[in-house]
């Protein structure tokens, strides 16, 4: 098995189960150590120890190196049983019909790997079509991309489409912009008219009263460049960051703008998210609105999440028709340009 991909998978099933980055990064920086050595040169250094000599490489990853030059090496054998399961319980049909991701990010903004990683595990779970949506620039903390940064990406994306093999997920290309507080989105009309997809999303003064909040987010949906309102509420149930309350708003003016202005929900799947709560689903549901099922994925083991976003959409009851990331892409993206 080629050892580059045998550590880049195993980095993908640690990431999947929300093990320590560490670990995590200790499999993929093995991956790049060793990316620029041929085969002969690889076995050459694990048979005569040079390999274990080699800074960045570990027990762990040299025994995974050694096992991959004639099989599957034991560790990612163990890892991949135990991906067997299903991440969520439920919503195995939903799960099925989903062809693509809306949310994600790359080392571009606050993602930890490249553009290629994301794209190429996105076509390893079968996925047809994925968004690259990195952040914009007001969120520096995230390294969110200017306009000419963003121009920079749309050039590597399309470098990366033409190289693209037949058969593999399609790149769109795409933006997670912020509503700012005067409920303008952060970044050019001019640059937002020429992306496929564009998440509008509230990151800052999450706390403000509902009225404030509420005005905000009508200002940002009824903007013509949007297309999916990103994790409505901004709360957070748990993880790493600990917890957060959610955002108070108008959900019905709210919804109905969604539903209105033809912009889809958010129904986002990291665990630590589970945004929006179930009762909003249920109002935007209620409200006519269409949903986006996205993982916000901020590394490419994020991508697997898509199970528990559709767990819960199956549980509230959405038809799998008003599930935009149910549809064929041409379909998408026709929603998604018209009217800019």
């Amino acid at each position: 098995m080629d050892s580059v991909e045998a550590l880049n998978e195993i980095a993908f099933w640690l990431e999947r189960d929300l093990s320590p980055t560490f670990k995590v990064l200790a499999f993929r920086r093995a991956a790049g150590l060793i990316a620029g050595l041929d085969a002969d040169e690889l076995a050459d250094r694990v048979h005569d120890g040079r390999l274990r000599a080699m800074k960045g490489i570990g027990g762990r990853t040299a025994e995974v190196i050694g096992q991959s030059l004639y099989g599957l090496p034991d560790y990612l054998d163990n890892l991949r049983q135990r991906g067997e399961a299903p991440l969520a319980a439920g919503g195995s049909e939903l799960r099925q019909a989903l062809r693509g991701d809306l949310h994600t990010h790359s080392d571009w903004s606050d993602g930890t790997t490249s553009i290629d990683l994301i794209l190429a595990t996105a076509g390893m779970l079968g996925r047809e079509y994925l968004a690259l949506t990195d952040h914009s620039p007001t969120l520096t903390v995230a390294h969110g991309l200017t306009a000419d940064r963003l121009e920079e990406q749309l050039g590597v994306v399309a470098g990366l489409t033409a190289a693209s093999p037949a058969g593999g997920a399609r790149l769109l290309t795409g933006i997670e912009v912020d509503i700012l507080e005067n409920g303008r989105l952060d970044q050019s009309a001019e640059m937002l008219a020429r992306l496929d997809v564009v998440v509008a999303s509230v990151h800052s003064k999450l706390r403000d009263d509902s009225i404030t909040m509420t005005r905000r987010m009508l200002a940002g949906i009824r903007d013509l460049h949007t297309n999916v309102l990103g994790h409505c509420t901004g709360r957070l149930v748990g993880g790493g960051r600990g917890t957060r309350p959610p955002s108070t708003f108008d959900a019905e003016r709210v919804f109905a703008a969604c539903a209105e202005n033809n912009v889809a929900v958010e129904i986002n799947s990291r665990p630590e998210r589970q945004d929006p709560p179930e009762e909003l689903i249920g109002l935007a549901l209620a409200a006519g609105c269409l949903f986006s099922i996205d993982t916000d994925a901020h590394a490419p083991g994020h991508l697997d999440f898509l199970s528990y976003g559709a767990e819960r959409a199956a549980a509230a009851g959405v038809p799998p028709e008003r599930i935009v990331t149910t549809w064929p892409v041409e379909k998408l993206l026709d929603w998604s340009r018209a009217g800019r």
